[in-house]
This record gives C-alpha cells, sequence and structure tokens, in this order.
C-alpha cells in the first residue's frame, strides 16, 4: 500500500482513491474502529533534558501511540488529544438510528491524521436523470500540532467518485474545526449538522443549474485556465498552463461525461475528475490533497468559478 496511508478498513464498493480492506457494510462505529487498525490510544509523556547533571523539565509534551510506542508529534501542556475511540463515538446515535452507516476509516502519515467516513443514507440526489450523487460525513482526528479536529460534508459523484468537500458553518472555503486547546464537545458540533441538509440542497442546486448552462469554445478555455493558471512570470508567455490543457483534453473521455455533455456540470467534474484521479504522485497523496490539502479549496473554486460563467452564459 501507498506510503501515506497508513491503515484502512471499507464497506461497500472500493473507494474511489483504490485503496484499503474491504469489510462488512453493517459495522459499529466500535467495530469499524477495530477492522482499521485504530484501536490504540494516544500518551502525552512529559519531556526533559539534562544540562550539567541537572534534569530539567519542559512545558512540552511528546504525543506517543500506546500499540507500539511510535512517537508522532511535540506539543504544549495544554494539549488536549481526542482519543481514537472518542472521535468515532461521534457517529453511534446516527448509526443506530438508521441516519448513517460506516463506510471508510483509516490512518494517514504514520497514526497522525486518523480519519473515519459515514455516509448520511436519506442524502441523494441525481443532478440529471442516472448521475447520482450520495453524501457522506468525514471527521478527521489529527495527532499533530498545528492541526484542528473537522468535520465537514463529502458529497460523492457515484459515477466517477470525483469528491467534494463542503462546510458545514457560513463560510464556503471553511469547516467545522476545534482545537485541540479546548475539550471536544461533540453535542456542540453535532449542533451544526442541521445545516448539512441546507448545504446539500444547495450543492444541489448548484450541480443542476450547472447542468442546465452550456459552455462554448472560447468560455470553456477560459475557464479552465481560470482553474489552473499558469505559473510563470514571463509577461509574453500566454499560453495555457499543462492541467488546463488536461482538463481540456479529458472533457469528453472523463468518467460520466455523457451526462450534461456540453454544459457546465460536464466542465466542473472535468476537474473534480483530475484532482482526484489524475494529479499527483499517487492515490493516497490525492486522497488527502482532495479531503485536506490544496486540491479541496481549487475544487471549492472551481465550482464558484463555474457557477460564475453558467451565470454569465
Amino acid at each position: 500500500m501507498a506510503h501515506m496511508v497508513e491503515t484502512m478498513a471499507y464497506a461497500g464498493e472500493v473507494p474511489w482513491h483504490g485503496l484499503g480492506t474491504k469489510v462488512p457494510a453493517d459495522l459499529t462505529p466500535e467495530q469499524m474502529l477495530e477492522a482499521a487498525g485504530l484501536n490504540w490510544t494516544v500518551e502525552q509523556i512529559p519531556l526533559s533534558y539534562e544540562f550539567n547533571g541537572w534534569k530539567n523539565k519542559t512545558d512540552r509534551t511528546a504525543l506517543v501511540r500506546s500499540s507500539d510506542g511510535k512517537f508522532l508529534d511535540v506539543v504544549g501542556n495544554d494539549w488536549n488529544p481526542l482519543q481514537n475511540s472518542e472521535a468515532f463515538e461521534f457517529f453511534n446515535d446516527f448509526v443506530m438510528a438508521g441516519d448513517m452507516e460506516m463506510h471508510t476509516a483509516g490512518s494517514l502519515e504514520d497514526g497522525r491524521r486518523v480519519w473515519a467516513l459515514a455516509q448520511i443514507k436519506e442524502a441523494v440526489f441525481e443532478t440529471v436523470k442516472g448521475d447520482v450523487t450520495e453524501n457522506y460525513l468525514l471527521f478527521s482526528n489529527p495527532h499533530k500540532y498545528g492541526m484542528s479536529i473537522t468535520v465537514m460534508m463529502t458529497p460523492i459523484r457515484v459515477v466517477c467518485n470525483n469528491t467534494i468537500t463542503l462546510a458545514l458553518n457560513g463560510a464556503s472555503d471553511m469547516m467545522v474545526r476545534v482545537n485541540h486547546r479546548t475539550q471536544f464537545d461533540a453535542e456542540a458540533v453535532k449542533e451544526t449538522l442541521g445545516v448539512a441538509k441546507e448545504k446539500l440542497e444547495t450543492y444541489k442546486e448548484a450541480a443542476q443549474f450547472l447542468s442546465s448552462k452550456r459552455f462554448n469554445d472560447e468560455n470553456i478555455v477560459d475557464y479552465f485556465n481560470r482553474v489552473f493558471p499558469r505559473t510563470s512570470n514571463k509577461k509574453d508567455d500566454d499560453k495555457a498552463s499543462k492541467n488546463s490543457e488536461l482538463a481540456l483534453e479529458i472533457l469528453d473521455t472523463q468518467p460520466g461525461a455523457e451526462f450534461g455533455r456540453g454544459t457546465w456540470w460536464q466542465a466542473f467534474n472535468a476537474v473534480t475528475y483530475m484532482t482526484d484521479h489524475v494529479l499527483g504522485n499517487s492515490q493516497d497523496t490525492r486522497m488527502k490533497s482532495s479531503w485536506f490539502g490544496g486540491n479541496r479549496k481549487k475544487k471549492i473554486d472551481a465550482l464558484q468559478t463555474a457557477v460564475e460563467f453558467a451565470e454569465a452564459a
């Protein structure tokens, strides 16, 4: 398995990134935790140093994994680790009520980022007939300095497994974040999930709007140039970037291109297909970037830009 994904389990079809070990589809959050090899805790070990024969304490602690003693990071004494078992308990009420089903779980970066993904059963829509989008809730629990616990909504287009992560709070480029310097309050976070249906409805409306507006030979080139700009500083270099040219090439060959062909929905999905399946060095680096890194924001910006072009069409 690629080096960035340490452990992973998945239910149902093989995930879009093609990684992990298949498990039954009806696992409880605790069973998914076990299946993904995440049944370990994070210990906080006070750090000290010796100088001139004296042992001196510091205001730092080491995060160490209980299962094998692996060093994860150095943090301050005010750090509040959220144990993996506590993170997975977040899904208990939803799963027991039949509203969600555990889908994937695992760890990235040698255990420094643990995640769980659950499908929201009722949140399914068609952009055009036969083009289905399912909705998921992604919970990220990092054991690493400078990173917050995050919860975000993740619609996935079934025909091509393209993803986009949407906010559960106000700003479109943000997500629910909980700093490790505060105690994690699951109930407070769950209160924000009430806007998840509203956010999904907004995304559904945007997708259907894009599928109703057509691009032309000129503005589709402008769109990809906006999404994938050149990085060259040469003023006389007006060529399109390689990624912009590649997006134009795969526009009609990407999976699901037959749905909304010639529309801004097809154009937008060329971007999500590239970020999820083409760009980057490996599937696991694409997964990390699409969920947590630069490609996550690129897709949100690409959606907003596609709406702008569609409105002007």
